[in-house]
Protein backbone atom coordinates (compact mmCIF):
# COMPACT_ATOMS: atom_id res chain seq x y z
CA UNK A 1 0.00 0.00 0.00
CA UNK A 2 2.83 2.64 0.60
CA UNK A 3 3.55 1.63 -3.51
CA UNK A 4 0.05 2.84 -4.42
CA UNK A 5 -0.13 5.51 -1.68
CA UNK A 6 2.56 7.12 -3.75
CA UNK A 7 2.48 6.12 -7.32
CA UNK A 8 -1.34 5.00 -7.46
CA UNK A 9 -2.20 1.65 -9.19
CA UNK A 10 0.48 -0.27 -11.42
CA UNK A 11 -0.37 -1.00 -14.51
CA UNK A 12 1.90 -4.82 -14.07
CA UNK A 13 3.59 -6.42 -10.83
CA UNK A 14 6.26 -8.88 -11.44
CA UNK A 15 7.19 -11.45 -8.55
CA UNK A 16 8.69 -14.56 -7.57
CA UNK A 17 6.44 -17.56 -7.52
CA UNK A 18 5.97 -17.20 -3.55
CA UNK A 19 2.89 -19.05 -2.57
CA UNK A 20 1.67 -15.58 -1.01
CA UNK A 21 1.81 -14.14 -4.65
CA UNK A 22 -0.13 -17.03 -5.78
CA UNK A 23 -3.02 -16.91 -3.11
CA UNK A 24 -6.61 -16.52 -4.23
CA UNK A 25 -6.73 -13.45 -2.69
CA UNK A 26 -3.86 -11.82 -4.03
CA UNK A 27 -5.06 -12.62 -7.65
CA UNK A 28 -8.21 -11.29 -7.08
CA UNK A 29 -7.45 -8.14 -5.36
CA UNK A 30 -5.51 -7.22 -8.44
CA UNK A 31 -7.40 -8.36 -10.92
CA UNK A 32 -10.69 -6.35 -9.52
CA UNK A 33 -8.01 -3.28 -10.04
CA UNK A 34 -6.96 -3.88 -13.11
CA UNK A 35 -3.23 -4.82 -12.29
CA UNK A 36 -1.32 -7.79 -14.58
CA UNK A 37 0.34 -10.36 -12.35
CA UNK A 38 3.56 -11.70 -14.00
CA UNK A 39 5.85 -14.10 -12.39
CA UNK A 40 9.04 -15.37 -12.83
CA UNK A 41 9.86 -18.87 -13.49
CA UNK A 42 11.07 -20.93 -10.64
CA UNK A 43 14.78 -21.24 -10.27
CA UNK A 44 15.13 -18.42 -13.33
CA UNK A 45 15.50 -14.94 -10.76
CA UNK A 46 16.78 -13.46 -14.33
CA UNK A 47 13.32 -12.80 -14.88
CA UNK A 48 13.22 -9.98 -12.33
CA UNK A 49 16.75 -8.88 -13.21
CA UNK A 50 15.84 -5.32 -12.37
CA UNK A 51 14.55 -6.32 -8.58
CA UNK A 52 18.12 -8.32 -8.50
CA UNK A 53 20.12 -5.79 -9.66
CA UNK A 54 18.39 -3.25 -7.24
CA UNK A 55 18.90 -5.82 -3.91
CA UNK A 56 22.47 -6.42 -5.01
CA UNK A 57 23.62 -2.48 -5.13
CA UNK A 58 21.45 -2.24 -2.41
CA UNK A 59 23.76 -4.78 -0.24
CA UNK A 60 26.88 -3.30 -1.40
CA UNK A 61 25.94 -0.27 -0.39
CA UNK A 62 24.95 -1.14 3.54
CA UNK A 63 28.22 -3.34 3.49
CA UNK A 64 30.38 -0.15 3.43
CA UNK A 65 28.20 1.88 5.83
CA UNK A 66 27.38 -0.93 8.76
CA UNK A 67 31.13 -2.23 8.19
CA UNK A 68 30.98 -4.64 11.35
CA UNK A 69 27.89 -3.65 13.20
CA UNK A 70 25.09 -5.46 11.41
CA UNK A 71 22.64 -4.72 13.62
CA UNK A 72 22.07 -0.69 12.39
CA UNK A 73 20.95 -2.02 9.07
CA UNK A 74 17.18 -0.93 9.72
CA UNK A 75 18.77 2.64 10.48
CA UNK A 76 20.99 3.09 7.58
CA UNK A 77 18.69 1.77 5.05
CA UNK A 78 16.03 4.75 4.21
CA UNK A 79 19.88 6.93 3.92
CA UNK A 80 21.48 4.43 1.84
CA UNK A 81 17.71 4.58 -0.20
CA UNK A 82 18.06 8.01 -0.75
CA UNK A 83 21.55 7.95 -1.86
CA UNK A 84 20.36 5.30 -4.64
CA UNK A 85 17.54 7.02 -5.34
CA UNK A 86 19.98 10.16 -6.66
CA UNK A 87 22.17 8.08 -8.35
CA UNK A 88 22.84 8.37 -12.33
CA UNK A 89 21.25 5.32 -13.78
CA UNK A 90 23.29 3.91 -16.80
CA UNK A 91 20.05 2.35 -18.16
CA UNK A 92 17.34 5.14 -17.94
CA UNK A 93 19.94 7.71 -18.43
CA UNK A 94 18.86 9.54 -15.54
CA UNK A 95 18.36 9.26 -11.54
CA UNK A 96 14.93 7.55 -10.07
CA UNK A 97 13.98 11.06 -8.08
CA UNK A 98 14.49 12.88 -11.89
CA UNK A 99 11.88 9.90 -13.41
CA UNK A 100 9.20 10.17 -10.44
CA UNK A 101 9.55 14.19 -9.47
CA UNK A 102 11.84 15.82 -12.59
CA UNK A 103 14.64 17.18 -10.24
CA UNK A 104 17.02 15.91 -8.13
CA UNK A 105 16.15 16.97 -3.98
CA UNK A 106 18.66 18.56 -2.23
CA UNK A 107 20.59 16.83 0.43
CA UNK A 108 22.55 17.84 3.92
CA UNK A 109 25.33 18.02 1.50
CA UNK A 110 24.04 21.21 0.38
CA UNK A 111 25.36 23.60 3.23
CA UNK A 112 25.49 26.68 1.25
CA UNK A 113 22.71 28.48 -0.75
CA UNK A 114 22.78 27.65 -4.25
CA UNK A 115 20.89 29.07 -6.98
CA UNK A 116 17.49 27.40 -7.66
CA UNK A 117 17.82 24.91 -10.55
CA UNK A 118 16.17 25.48 -13.56
CA UNK A 119 13.73 22.86 -13.31
CA UNK A 120 12.67 24.16 -10.18
CA UNK A 121 11.41 27.23 -11.54
CA UNK A 122 9.01 26.00 -14.33
CA UNK A 123 5.19 27.06 -14.69
CA UNK A 124 3.02 24.48 -14.32
CA UNK A 125 2.10 24.00 -18.35
CA UNK A 126 6.34 23.78 -18.55
CA UNK A 127 6.43 21.71 -15.77
CA UNK A 128 4.37 18.81 -17.43
CA UNK A 129 5.82 19.15 -20.40
CA UNK A 130 9.42 18.73 -19.53
CA UNK A 131 8.60 15.53 -17.13
CA UNK A 132 6.22 14.25 -19.87
CA UNK A 133 9.76 15.09 -22.21
CA UNK A 134 12.01 13.33 -20.02
CA UNK A 135 9.66 10.25 -19.21
CA UNK A 136 10.15 9.75 -23.28
CA UNK A 137 14.08 9.81 -23.07
CA UNK A 138 13.87 7.22 -20.22
CA UNK A 139 11.90 4.85 -21.93
CA UNK A 140 13.98 4.97 -24.83
CA UNK A 141 17.07 5.09 -23.16
CA UNK A 142 15.34 1.68 -21.09
CA UNK A 143 14.90 0.10 -24.85
CA UNK A 144 17.97 1.09 -25.84
CA UNK A 145 19.82 -0.67 -22.97
CA UNK A 146 17.36 -3.68 -23.43
CA UNK A 147 18.61 -4.10 -27.11
CA UNK A 148 22.01 -4.39 -26.06
CA UNK A 149 21.48 -6.42 -22.81
CA UNK A 150 19.62 -9.09 -25.43
CA UNK A 151 22.63 -8.77 -28.15
CA UNK A 152 24.66 -10.21 -25.46
CA UNK A 153 23.12 -12.54 -24.23
CA UNK A 154 22.17 -14.07 -27.63
CA UNK A 155 25.81 -13.82 -28.55
CA UNK A 156 26.18 -17.59 -30.22
CA UNK A 157 23.19 -19.06 -29.07
CA UNK A 158 20.59 -20.83 -31.44
CA UNK A 159 17.22 -19.73 -30.66
CA UNK A 160 14.84 -22.75 -29.85
CA UNK A 161 11.42 -23.03 -30.13
CA UNK A 162 8.95 -25.59 -28.79
CA UNK A 163 5.29 -26.42 -29.71
CA UNK A 164 2.29 -27.56 -27.52
CA UNK A 165 2.27 -31.24 -28.43
CA UNK A 166 6.03 -31.66 -29.18
CA UNK A 167 8.29 -33.97 -26.57
CA UNK A 168 11.26 -32.90 -24.95
CA UNK A 169 13.80 -33.85 -22.35
CA UNK A 170 14.01 -31.72 -18.87
CA UNK A 171 17.19 -30.53 -17.22
CA UNK A 172 16.94 -31.45 -13.53
CA UNK A 173 18.65 -28.29 -12.00
CA UNK A 174 19.65 -29.46 -8.87
CA UNK A 175 17.93 -26.04 -6.93
CA UNK A 176 14.64 -27.47 -8.35
CA UNK A 177 14.68 -30.99 -7.35
CA UNK A 178 16.84 -31.59 -4.95
CA UNK A 179 15.59 -35.10 -3.94
CA UNK A 180 16.53 -36.49 -7.24
CA UNK A 181 19.82 -34.56 -7.64
CA UNK A 182 21.14 -35.31 -4.17
CA UNK A 183 23.81 -38.06 -5.50
CA UNK A 184 26.59 -37.02 -8.30
CA UNK A 185 25.61 -40.19 -9.94
CA UNK A 186 21.36 -39.72 -10.12
CA UNK A 187 20.57 -38.60 -13.98
CA UNK A 188 20.91 -34.49 -14.81
CA UNK A 189 17.49 -35.29 -16.87
CA UNK A 190 14.06 -36.93 -17.33
CA UNK A 191 11.96 -37.15 -19.93
CA UNK A 192 10.19 -37.04 -22.18
CA UNK A 193 7.41 -34.30 -21.52
CA UNK A 194 4.86 -33.45 -23.56
CA UNK A 195 4.40 -29.55 -23.84
CA UNK A 196 1.53 -28.42 -23.45
CA UNK A 197 1.55 -24.51 -23.31
CA UNK A 198 4.19 -22.32 -24.86
CA UNK A 199 3.58 -19.22 -22.78
CA UNK A 200 6.57 -16.77 -24.50
CA UNK A 201 9.38 -17.44 -25.89
CA UNK A 202 11.11 -17.86 -22.89
CA UNK A 203 8.40 -20.08 -20.82
CA UNK A 204 6.81 -23.61 -21.61
CA UNK A 205 4.71 -25.20 -19.44
CA UNK A 206 4.93 -29.31 -19.80
CA UNK A 207 2.65 -32.24 -18.62
CA UNK A 208 4.39 -32.72 -15.80
CA UNK A 209 3.17 -35.43 -13.38
CA UNK A 210 2.40 -34.17 -10.16
CA UNK A 211 4.92 -36.50 -8.12
CA UNK A 212 7.10 -33.86 -8.88
CA UNK A 213 5.33 -31.46 -6.81
CA UNK A 214 6.92 -28.48 -8.69
CA UNK A 215 5.69 -26.04 -11.20
CA UNK A 216 5.22 -27.01 -14.70
CA UNK A 217 6.22 -23.92 -16.47
CA UNK A 218 9.72 -24.16 -17.29
CA UNK A 219 12.39 -21.45 -19.04
CA UNK A 220 13.47 -22.22 -22.14
CA UNK A 221 16.70 -23.53 -20.76
CA UNK A 222 15.40 -26.29 -19.07
CA UNK A 223 14.00 -28.02 -22.04
CA UNK A 224 15.60 -29.64 -24.68
CA UNK A 225 14.39 -31.85 -27.70
CA UNK A 226 13.91 -35.65 -26.80
CA UNK A 227 15.29 -37.62 -29.56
Amino acid sequence: MEVVRLHGIPRSIVSDRDTRFLSYFWKTLWCKLGTKLLFSTTCHPQTDGQTEVVNRTLGTLLRAIISKNLKSWEECLPFVEFAYNRSFHSTTGFSPFEIVYGFNPLTPMYLLSLPRSERLNLDGKKKAEYVRTLHEKVRANIEKKIQQYTRQANKGKKKVTFEPGYWVWLHLRKERFPEKRHSKLLPRGDGPFQVLDRINDNSYKLDLPGEYNVSATFNVSDPSYSM
